[in-house]
């Protein structure tokens, strides 16, 4: 069961909370202490892609529960119930994250990130390492104009006149997102049977975010094309990069090159995987997750 909240930030912004709520019976370490909380559990933040609302990957709720692991999540500012936050970077969501983690009483916890949620999972590691036991980016993005990445390699052509469109400024994306639609092209087959599988889930989030026009993906898009405002060599905690090596919307260079930033980084690579297919490495991750939780 998913618990949706309202979390009001200063006086001006508010964050929509999904919480799966403790596990019985579970003791991984999730307070400051590396000692169980109140219904044990490891808490595992998702981070969602773009469009998408931030409720927690109902497709990894079974396995979730078989390990012990708590889903909280929120929609990003701008998306589903989250008031904007113009200008906002992707550093940012390390404070949004800790504000979540505080109203619910978690001092440690893990961080997944799909896509677009991989930077953001990313920002939590280098700027929350005393909270952060572990993070895992599948298929997530390096920042832009990375030293030593063709950032635009091997992307699709849709995706390459988005992000270009979102380096011009807001002006610029706002008449590419007016003008623009749906490039099927841009998922592999791989992909395509994901989605029409378990994964069909990541369609209803997206319809769901953009019901009532694009919402927070603007912002998004400037925010990967901008400063990200940490650098990835900064991170502490272990960092798990999972790519696809088919990939036409996140490249696979771009986690090889993370890899390469990331002092304590694995990388684990599927040659045939896309930007969805890859999501069958998920509950491998989720064990990786608890495995670097029981270290601490």
């Amino acid at each position: 069961m998913v618990t949706e909240t309202d979390l009001r930030l200063g006086v001006r912004r508010t964050l929509h909370v999904y919480d799966t709520g403790a596990p019985p019976g579970g003791t991984s370490p999730t307070s400051p202490g590396g000692t169980s909380q109140a219904g044990g559990g490891l808490a595992v933040f998702w981070h969602h892609g773009t469009p998408n609302t931030g409720a927690p990957p109902a497709p990894l709720f079974p396995a979730a529960a078989e390990r012990g692991i708590r889903w909280v999540s929120y929609d990003r500012p701008g998306y589903g119930g989250s008031s904007p936050d113009p200008g906002r970077d992707v550093a940012s969501a390390a404070a949004d994250t800790a504000a979540v983690a505080d109203a619910l009483g978690i001092g440690r916890f893990a961080v997944m990130g799909h896509s677009g949620g991989g930077p953001h999972a990313l920002a939590c590691a280098a700027l929350l390492p005393g909270r952060v036991l572990g993070t895992a980016s599948l298929a997530g993005l390096a920042p832009y104009r990375a030293e030593g990445l063709d950032w635009f390699a091997g992307m699709s052509p849709a995706g390459v006149t988005l992000l270009t469109a979102a380096a011009a400024g807001p002006a610029a994306l706002h008449d590419h997102l007016a003008s623009s639609e749906f490039d099927p092209e841009q998922f592999i087959p791989a992909d395509h049977a994901a989605l029409a599988g378990d994964w069909a889930w990541l369609g209803e989030v997206a319809g769901k975010a953009i019901a009532a026009g694009p919402g927070g993906m603007p912002d998004d898009e400037l925010a990967y094309v901008a400063p990200w405002g940490f650098d990835p060599g900064q991170i502490r905690p272990p960092v798990l990069l999972v790519h696809g090596g088919q990939d036409r919307i996140a490249p696979c260079a771009h986690s090889q090159w993370l890899a390469r930033q990331c002092r304590r980084a694995q990388l684990w690579l599927r040659p045939d995987d896309g930007h969805i297919s890859v999501l069958d490495c998920a509950v491998p991750a989720l064990d990786w997750l608890v495995e670097q939780a029981g270290r601490h």
